[in-house]
C-alpha cells in the first residue's frame, strides 16, 4: 500500500492514479491523515480489497503533499552510516545518537526553500513512520509497529547546528522548510526487502550521496525498539534514520547549498522529492 495526501485528504496510490480514503470507505474511514494513523490497521487491511474503479484520481507528483503533515514527534539520528562517521571524523557509535526536529519544519516532497543565513547542507535519509502506539517494543516485533517508510531530507544549517558546547542539533535542522517528506508512505510488505534500500542524493543532477540502507548501524527495528524502550512512540511520529556518507561541510572544500540549487532524493522503491533553494527575503 501506497499512502499520499492530495489536497489534504488521505489517497491510496497505484501508479499515476488514487483512491479517494474517505470516498471509497464511504465515510468509515477517515480523509485526514493523521487521523488516519490512529486507523492504521483498519486501513491497511480494507486497502487490499480496494477495486480497481475506486482509482478515479490522476495523480501528478506535484500536488502529493507531506504523507505525515501534522506529526506529533520527530526522531533523527546522526552518524548512523559508517562511512559518514568517518567523513566527519568519528569511529561508529555504540549507542544511538538521537535528537530531534520540530514538527514545523516538515514539508511535503516538491518544495522550494528559503535559505537561512549561515550554510545549509543536506542529508538524504530514509524516514519511519509509527503506525501504532509503542513502548518497549522488541526488535523482532519493531516492523509490526511501523506503518511505512518514506523519503526525508534532513536539511541542516551547520551554523546554528554546532554553535555552543555542547553542539544544539535540533535547531539548526528545524528552521522552516527543513524536513521535506514524501512523495508516499510504502508500507513494508511493498518491498522485498525494507532493510536493503538503495538510497541516493543529487545536487544539481550531480550525485553527491549514495549507498544502500542495510549499511546502516541501527536499522529500522533496532532504533524503533531502542527509542520505545525510553520514549511512548504515537500513531505518525517519524523517525530520520540517519544520512549516508557525502554531505557538504565534509568536502574539501565545503559546499553548501545556494540560490537555485535544486536537491533530489531518491530512495528504491519510494521515489523521489525535490527541492529548490531561494535567498532569505530579509
Amino acid at each position: 500500500m501506497r499512502l499520499g495526501v492530495i489536497d489534504g485528504r488521505a489517497v491510496v496510490v497505484r501508479g499515476d492514479r488514487a483512491a479517494d480514503v474517505g470516498r471509497a470507505s464511504q465515510g468509515r474511514l477517515s480523509t485526514d491523515p493523521m487521523a488516519l494513523l490512529e486507523q492504521w490497521r483498519s486501513c491497511r487491511d480494507w486497502a487490499t480489497g480496494l477495486a480497481d474503479e475506486a482509482y478515479d484520481i490522476e495523480v501528478a507528483p506535484a500536488a502529493l503533499q507531506a504523507p505525515v503533515p501534522r506529526p506529533r514527534q520527530v526522531f533523527a539520528l546522526a552518524l548512523n552510516y559508517p562511512p559518514h562517521a568517518a567523513e566527519a571524523g568519528f569511529t561508529p557509535p555504540e549507542e544511538p545518537l538521537v535528537f530531534t526536529k520540530f514538527p514545523s519544519c516538515i514539508t511535503g516532497p516538491r518544495t522550494t526553500v528559503e535559505l537561512p543565513a549561515g550554510k545549509v547542507d543536506w542529508e538524504v535519509e530514509l524516514v519511519a513512520v509509527i503506525g501504532v502506539p509503542a513502548h518497549r517494543v522488541p526488535v523482532h516485533r519493531a516492523w509490526e509497529t511501523v506503518a511505512g517508510l518514506t523519503i526525508g531530507q534532513d536539511l541542516s544549517e551547520r551554523v546554528a547546528q554546532l554553535r555552543g558546547k555542547p553542539a544544539q542539533f535540533s535547531f539548526g535542522k528545524s528552521f522552516p522548510g527543513f524536513g521535506p517528506t514524501g512523495p508516499v508512505l510504502v508500507t513494508p510488505d511493498e518491498f522485498a526487502d525494507p532493510d536493503d534500500l538503495e538510497i541516493t542524493g543529487l545536487l544539481n543532477s550531480e550525485i553527491v550521496q549514495h549507498d544502500r540502507t542495510k549499511s546502516m548501524i541501527f536499522p529500522v527495528p533496532e532504533l524503533v525498539a531502542r527509542l520505545s524502550a525510553v520514549v511512548q512512540l504515537f500513531p505518525g511520529d517519524l523517525v530520520f534514520t540517519g544520512t549516508p556518507a557525502g554531505v557538504g561541510n565534509r568536502m574539501d572544500p565545503p559546499r553548501y547549498l545556494t540560490e537555485g540549487d535544486e536537491l533530489v532524493s531518491r530512495i528504491e522503491g519510494i521515489g523521489e522529492i525535490r527541492q529548490r533553494f531561494t535567498a532569505a527575503h530579509l
